[in-house]
């Protein structure tokens, strides 16, 4: 399949990598950028269009898709000196696929309106190998026709597609996931390394909650100890994975939305703190699922 749309796709991280390899390969034709020379190399040699600066990406594309670590990279890119909205014409379709704050999505949204651009956020779960393989899940927030205008292009990076509402919402309903995700898997190491303590197999132990009331991804596809699952990043060293500091970036921005609103999210503050103090214990760029070892008489041996 071949269209006439050229996406330009700005941020080629773990995950921003292979989303513009995948449109590339369903046709689009993809010209991308990212201040990692490294980065560059490997979409280029999938054969994605490797761009000397952001606004050179975003020449002739009536698409433009972003995937940032953070809100102020966002902010920076569309609305900062130099930034691409002043450069973007009417009618660009604009697909943020970084989670940020829902407020910097909205003050870009905004922004992109005023000038007759088109967008949505749409930040993504699913992780690397979900990115890699097309199988993402993207949470939407923006206009109903802005997104099914993005829709091919999002089935062409993954398999589920969840409209939340508004600008915004589709960050507010990532970091609503997230802060499940954050809890669900610290609660879930602490059961293991309870029933470790006791002398329990952790591979039986785990292989019984995974089919019992306490089943979750956590215990079927990420589980935290060692040796139980061979693809888990715990069996590899705590290597790979969604690292524990964006898990924690993403639970400050909780709190952030939280405190907002004036909502109470007791346990996922405390889930902040705990991955911030296994940041503080050297486990920043590890796996989150490393959490255990805060909790594990002398940590999991991996």
């Amino acid at each position: 399949m071949s269209t006439s749309e050229r996406v330009a796709f700005i941020g080629l991280g773990n995950m921003g990598g292979p989303m513009a390899v995948n449109l590339q390969k369903a046709g689009y034709a993809v010209s991308a950028f990212d201040l990692s020379a490294d980065a560059l190399a490997k979409v280029r040699e999938q054969g994605v269009t490797a761009a000397t600066s952001a606004s050179a990406a975003i020449e002739g594309a009536q698409i433009v898709i972003s995937m940032l670590p953070a809100s102020r990279h966002v902010e920076a890119l569309y609305l900062g000196e130099g930034g691409l909205m002043g450069s973007l014409p009417a009618g660009t379709l604009v697909i943020d696929c970084s989670t940020i704050a829902p407020a910097s999505a909205q003050k870009v949204a905004a922004a992109a309106k005023a000038r007759g651009v088109a967008m949505i956020d749409a930040p993504v779960s699913g992780g690397v190998a979900g990115a890699a393989a097309g199988t993402l899940t993207f949470i939407v927030g923006g206009d109903g026709a802005a997104l099914e205008r993005a829709r091919p292009l999002l089935q062409a990076m993954g398999k589920n597609i969840f409209h939340m509402g508004e600008a915004g919402a589709g960050q507010v309903a990532k970091l609503c996931n997230n802060m499940a995700l954050g809890v669900i898997m610290a609660v879930t190491g602490e059961a293991i390394a309870l029933g470790v303590a006791h002398g329990l197999d952790p591979k039986a132990l785990s292989q019984m909650m995974a089919v019992s009331t306490s089943r979750s991804w956590a215990t079927e596809v990420c589980n935290p100890w060692p040796g139980v699952l061979e693809n888990a990043p715990s069996s590899r060293g705590y290597a790979g994975g969604f690292g524990n500091d964006l898990m924690l970036k993403d639970l400050g921005l909780a709190v952030e939305a939280a405190m907002g609103i004036g909502a109470t999210i007791p346990l996922g503050e405390m889930a902040r703190n705990l991955y911030a103090m296994n940041k503080q214990a050297g486990r920043g760029a590890l796996d989150f699922s490393s959490v255990v070892k805060l909790v594990a008489a002398d940590g999991p041996k991996s």
